[in-house]
């Protein structure tokens, strides 16, 4: 049977603790993210311009030119601080570096909202509004599991991450995979000082295909037996199809991913992706556009979601696979929700 993971499309708004205002014209805010290239960014603007346009918010986007490319970002925080907005929506490309940038434009009035990959620490925001990335790890990495079965205890598992720097997001996915897999992370708040045999290797992938395709193409020329491969999102997880396929490993090798885009959908329908833990990257930006629209009238800030530290915007795991024990949705169901 398949189920929905949370109900996360409709419970989401539980947890908002700020009322959504009726108009906030003259109010301006900015948008930052990784790159303005990656499907779930795109949307993620998408998602924060329609409502803006909504409440009369004046918008203004910026994005660094790859994942990983964090001086951009700095360059816009400056920006949006010298231009008075009110507030800002980031998605940080070095979750530590950036914290400076942000306390500054704290500092100067301006709330500011991490989306999708919090902060280090994760306060230095005055809220984030994310998908909860460690469960999204967890469930790709249970259903990776479950469906391996016994093979599981002899898998050859590659892990394609994101950049060097290991953000937060970067680290919370690929270490929530190994827990739902059954791999001790030992210090969990850091990619690589794994001991477990089934570990096959880590590369970096920048998030797109081409980062995809390379990462895998360099760990199966140390390990041809990876049958197992977990990767930070869905083009990383395209480009790794493609190299897979280059060797005819694409059929008994398991990818499993985290974003749940409608082009990401369409490969576990397609049989490139196995599983994908579906997040909603709309209702984050368009959540925190309502947020500052709030702050900007009444003060106000965000509250999290209760028992958590950020807001969370609900993750559901979708394949056309089920396990056994794995609550999940068909790519069908998956298609008609992808990006809320």
């Amino acid at each position: 049977m398949k189920k929905t993971v949370f109900a996360a499309l409709s419970t989401l708004a539980v947890g908002v603790a700020f009322a959504m205002p009726a108009s906030a014209a003259g109010t301006s805010a900015c948008l930052i993210t990784k790159t303005d290239t990656n499907p779930f960014f795109v949307k993620m603007k998408e998602g924060a311009t329609a409502k803006a346009k909504e409440l009369g918010v004046t918008l203004k986007s910026y994005a660094g030119k790859i994942d990983g490319d964090s001086e951009s970002q700095v360059a816009a925080i400056e920006t949006c601080i010298a231009d008075g907005a009110k507030g800002i929506l980031i998605t940080a490309s070095d979750t530590k570096g950036i914290v400076p940038a942000v306390k500054k434009a704290r500092d100067a009035g301006l709330l500011v909202i991490a989306l999708d990959t919090p902060l280090e620490p994760i306060d230095s925001a005055d809220m984030t509004f994310a998908t909860d990335n460690l469960l999204a790890g967890k469930l790709i990495g249970q259903w990776a599991a479950a469906t391996l079965g016994d093979k599981a205890k002899d898998a050859r598992v590659a892990f394609l991450d994101l950049t060097p720097s290991q953000p937060s997001v970067d680290v919370l996915r690929d270490q929530g995979f190994m827990m739902g897999f059954g791999i001790d992370t030992k210090d969990a708040n850091k990619i690589g000082d794994e001991d477990d045999k089934r570990v096959a290797g880590h590369d970096i992938t920048n998030g797109n295909e081409e980062g995809g395709r390379s990462a895998m193409e360099n760990l199966l020329q140390k390990d041809p037996t990876i049958n197992v491969v977990y990767t930070i999102n869905e083009p990383a997880a395209a480009g790794a199809y493609e190299a897979l396929k280059a060797v005819g490993r694409e059929k008994d090798t398991l990818i499993v991913s985290v974003d749940g885009g409608c082009p990401g959908v369409k490969n576990v329908a397609g049989g490139v992706i196995g599983a994908t833990s579906q997040q909603y990257p709309l209702l984050m930006a368009s959540k925190g556009i309502e947020a500052i629209a709030t702050f900007a009238k009444s003060g106000e800030k965000p509250k999290a979601t209760e028992g958590k530290n950020f807001f969370d915007t609900g993750v559901t795991l979708v394949t056309d696979k089920p396990a056994k024990g794995i609550e999940s949705i068909d790519s069908k169901a998956g298609l008609g929700k992808c990006w809320g």
